[in-house]
């Protein structure tokens, strides 16, 4: 199978525009996540509306490719893309542009999941630690939490606790039950990629604002591929701070 690595950016953010661009330690924000991916897929395109990014990705001497401005997800997005410089691939990476920390093992159980001919779309999740604190992991909103059936499919993915481990005090729930935090890098198969496109926004989807609860609804199967790695997601000029200390300590060895 060949795979194409698909980075979705935006430059308008509500909380963080122009978050493609920020910089980290002299790099781009959307290098860094470009760099930590390229080795490990046969192709790497950013994927983008706005002429700055793609000013910034030609500058390293990435890939990109200019889309729509009225793309609703990154999803949509990957497509577009995909239809323009994704002939001869056979399954699209989505990566999230704010994961510079994003490791190529992570990348590599993403694509062993399609080793089963059957696999659909996949995704990724991490074990909450038993130890991790309650109210700023499991209670986040901004964390989704995923549940899986023996197969390592996903039965369901909500901003919500779930499963509600009755009987016990909330800070109980870790020590006493393995949570998922869901971690968002998708694969899809080509031509899955193009129906999911199609469908309509969900129930479950609108309720939850989660997309994947949309491929859900319809009967679509996520296999679930299980990383220990752990990833910060950029979404805010805070969140920022953390990554760029976490880079510092990562660079100096810490």
């Amino acid at each position: 199978m060949k795979f194409i690595g698909i980075i979705p950016a935006r430059y308008a953010s509500t909380r963080f525009p122009g978050k493609p661009l920020a910089d980290m330690a002299g790099k781009p924000m959307i290098q860094r996540v470009y760099e930590q991916v390229q080795d490990v897929l046969d192709a790497v395109c950013v994927a983008t509306d706005d002429s700055r990014i793609e000013a910034a990705v030609r500058a390293f001497g990435g890939n990109v490719v200019m889309t729509s401005d009225q793309h609703k997800s990154g999803t949509d997005r990957c497509y577009e893309a995909y239809c323009k410089i994704g002939n001869g691939y056979d399954t699209v990476v989505n990566i999230q542009g704010d994961e510079p920390f994003i490791q190529p093992e992570q990348i590599e159980i993403l694509k062993s999941c399609f080793i089963d001919d059957s696999i659909q779309i996949a995704t990724l999740v991490k074990p909450f630690r038993p130890d991790d604190d309650f109210e700023t992991t499991l209670f986040n909103a901004n964390s989704p939490k995923v549940v899986l059936n023996k197969n390592n499919e996903a039965m369901y993915f909500s901003r919500s606790i779930i499963p509600y481990l009755r009987g016990k005090q909330y800070t109980e729930w870790l020590p006493n039950h393995t949570y998922y935090k869901h971690i968002g890098l998708y694969a899809y198969r080509a031509a899955i990629l193009k129906e999911i496109t199609q469908l309509p926004q969900s129930p479950l989807e609108l309720a939850e604002s989660l997309e994947q609860l949309r491929w859900l609804e319809n009967g679509y199967k996520i296999k679930v591929g299980i990383t220990r790695q752990e990833t910060i997601g950029i979404d805010t000029p805070e969140d920022m701070e953390k990554a760029l200390v976490f880079l510092r300590n990562q660079q100096s060895g810490k």
